[in-house]
């Protein structure tokens, strides 16, 4: 249920960013403030909610987290203003970082370490399906609330009264606020056991850390998930502008649409690599997946506009690899401390509010398909660390566990 809510609230930025443009006047570096405001939190909050968590367990932490969403929600729903947007986006993405920071060794305490691989993935799957329908949602509730009719249900009637018919999107934060009120309930009232963190999931000191980050091979593998993040979000946040700017696209309803599909076949991706990577070396996967990526980014950016509603999405299926990949060859690359050095790949999230920024801001001075060319840039680093990678142990494939029985 955590996961769904985290994804649900994290990966609606993209389907609101032409409607934010249009009703608050903003260029396209300004409108780029708002996802870099969410994931910026990741690199401010993620430190403080681990000494958080290491004081008072996950469950006040998760109870805080749902607070802060709630808050920032309410905000944006309440006065509905480009500050305000900024500062609530801010607020829910600290709340979402808490969240990541105490979820993953919760899932592994609740269900068993025997069950924690399955259930990982079961969360990774449930984590893209509400990627999935938020911007179907969003397309719900703005289309039913631009006609106000006597027999409107009663969610659309009760959005009705607070939400102005100027800008009917306000109302997903509305929906937001409630459902984190809700799940401030839910984990009150839940069972929550202690976790007992292992040697992974533990932070070390400072002085592991500075060591760490003296080490070349990790600021390599940082550099691999700051890009990572920033090609996800910098497609994903600016898909429906591009099709609104470029083809006419209703962002409404056909942007809203494929930035679904892009979120929806990356869950039948991360499937696909599942299968894969039991058949092949994870680094021939991601050099064939990023090439891959970058056929489809080329087609999303160049060709017509039904190409560009397929090619996008597509962009999204052949991502689902990368960030497991890059993340279990940076693991499999050091011998030791891997909890610290988990802690600083999970800070590389920032790449999420730096690279959509850094489109903005090109495609104000050069247009927003110039802009989206930056894109290239964390592809080509994805590419290239395919071919330098060299992790001290090799994923098993089905093939290699033969010959290592033989």
């Amino acid at each position: 249920m955590v996961f769904f809510v985290i994804s649900f609230l994290t990966n609606i930025i993209g389907p609101l960013i032409p409607e934010i443009i249009d009703d608050f006047e903003l260029s396209l570096t300004l409108v780029a403030v708002l996802p870099f405001a969410f994931f910026i939190a990741y690199g401010v909050m993620s430190i403080p909610a681990g000494l958080l968590i290491e004081k008072y367990q996950e469950k006040p932490v998760m109870v805080a987290a749902f607070a802060v969403a709630f808050a920032g929600s309410s905000i944006l729903a309440l006065v509905p203003n480009y500050l305000t947007a900024v500062a609530s986006l801010f607020l829910i993405g600290s709340g979402m970082a808490m969240l990541q920071v105490a979820i993953n060794p919760l899932l592994r305490e609740a269900g068993g370490e025997g069950h924690y691989a399955f259930n990982a993935t079961l969360a990774q799957l449930i984590f893209g399906a509400a990627s999935f329908l938020s911007p179907l949602v969003y397309s719900y509730l703005v289309l039913n609330l631009q006609d106000r009719s006597a027999g409107a249900n009663p969610l659309i009637a009760t959005l009705a009264l607070v939400v102005p018919e100027d800008i009917p999107w306000v109302s997903l934060y509305w929906l937001f606020a409630v459902i984190a009120l809700l799940m401030i309930g839910v984990v009150a009232l839940s069972r929550i056991p202690k976790v007992e963190r292992t040697a992974e999931e533990r932070v070390g000191a400072l002085a592991t850390h500075v060591a760490l980050l003296k080490n070349p091979t990790v600021i390599l593998f940082f550099l691999g998930i700051f890009t990572y993040v920033g090609l996800e979000q910098g497609v994903a946040n600016w898909v429906s502008e591009f099709l609104s700017t470029y083809h006419g696209d209703d962002p409404q309803t056909t942007g809203a649409r494929a930035v679904a599909w892009f979120w929806g076949l990356m869950t039948l991706g991360g499937v696909a690599g599942i299968v894969l990577l039991k058949l092949l070396d994870s680094r021939l996967v991601l050099i064939a997946f990023t090439v891959a990526a970058i056929i489809s980014l080329t087609a999303a950016l160049f060709l017509s506009g039904p190409v560009a509603r397929i090619a996008f999405p597509l962009v999204g299926f052949f991502a689902a690899v990368m960030y497991p990949i890059i993340f279990s060859l940076a693991l499999n690359s050091v011998e030791e401390h891997h909890g610290s050095f988990s802690g600083i790949l999970v800070s590389a999230i920032i790449g999420g509010a730096v690279v959509p920024l850094i489109v903005g801001g090109l495609g104000d001075a050069f247009g927003l398909r110039n802009g989206m060319l930056f894109l290239y840039v964390p592809l080509g680093y994805i590419l290239g660390t395919g071919f330098w990678a060299k992790p001290l142990i090799t994923n098993v494939t089905i093939t290699r566990r033969s010959a290592e029985a033989v």
